[in-house]
């Protein structure tokens, strides 16, 4: 029973902070460490970042049923006009996953052996979040030139894309990145949100399967307990993205994403502090 609790404590914390620019990575380190996780029979050292994957992809899903109208161009409430451009916004996001595709196959694996540590996490912790409120006080009074999610060029999304493969270094955050790259290259907040949002679905299911896959074809395989824990884990992550992303996209209507960049800031200061004091590791 204790692990499935565990199991939801780590899906609401991934669940809240997948889709917020604030670093899902550093929170599920510090959650799992406090947790002490891993450890025992069933969070193991190799059953941890499949779990923490599977994660990941309930909160995609949360993304797919509240998009899902916007993003299927075979809806019959949609005129001819419509679904055209809803394929031509798959392609986009397509064209926005190019750079994440290439340079995640060749560097992730490296990221996570070589700057998968405690300097590095909190470094773009607080990073990203100088860098937020930065950029939001050099918007203000700045009209962003694309307000309108279908007035994404080509061009544009494969840029986006560009800033999303910095998400690479652990402790960035995905979200964080693409958001950022977008609003510099001259999108609004909510265009940026939503467009990351977007962005997250082909990239997330394509290393969820890469991971999980790998997983099995060493010879890993899950216990009961473990499948149990896993379930648990990826529907409240499912639910909790599902409130957080909407609870966002209406406060971002009206407020800015410096909250994000001073929270990142506490939080990396804090996550440094733990980490010298040894209460976390990260190896």
């Amino acid at each position: 029973m204790l692990d499935i609790i565990k199991s939801i404590i780590i899906g609401i914390v991934e669940g809240i902070t997948e889709f917020l620019p604030v670093s899902s990575t550093g929170h599920i380190i510090l959650s799992e460490a406090l947790l002490g996780i891993p450890g025992g029979h069933v969070w193991t050292e190799t059953f941890k970042p499949v779990f923490d994957y599977s994660i990941q992809l309930g909160a995609i899903f949360a993304v797919i049923q509240l998009y899902f109208h916007k993003l299927n161009p075979f809806s019959p409430k949609k005129t001819a006009r419509e679904q055209f451009q809803t394929w031509r916004l798959w392609i986009k996001v397509v064209v926005g996953v190019i750079p994440a595709v290439i340079f995640g196959f060749l560097l992730n694996d490296f990221m996570d052996a070589h700057l998968l540590n405690l300097w590095v996490v909190s470094a773009m912790l607080i990073l990203y979040g100088i860098l937020f409120i930065v950029i939001e006080n050099r918007q203000k009074g700045i009209a962003p030139k694309v307000t309108d999610i279908n007035k994404i060029s080509f061009k544009l999304a494969f840029f986006i894309g560009l800033f999303q493969v910095l998400s690479l270094v652990p402790g960035t955050s995905r979200s964080g990145a693409t958001i950022l790259g977008a609003i510099i290259l001259g999108a609004s907040r909510f265009v940026a949100a939503e467009f990351s949002f977007f962005l997250s679905i082909p990239v997330m299911f394509g290393v969820t399967i890469l991971k999980v896959g790998n997983f099995l074809l060493k010879g890993g395989r899950f216990t009961g307990m473990q499948s149990l824990v896993m379930f648990f884990g990826f529907v409240t992550s499912w639910i909790v993205a599902w409130f957080a992303i909407k609870i966002m996209m209406r406060y971002i209507q009206n407020n800015d994403f410096k909250i994000f960049g001073w929270y990142r800031i506490a939080v990396g200061i804090i996550f440094l502090i733990l980490g010298i004091l040894g209460v976390i590791t990260v190896a």
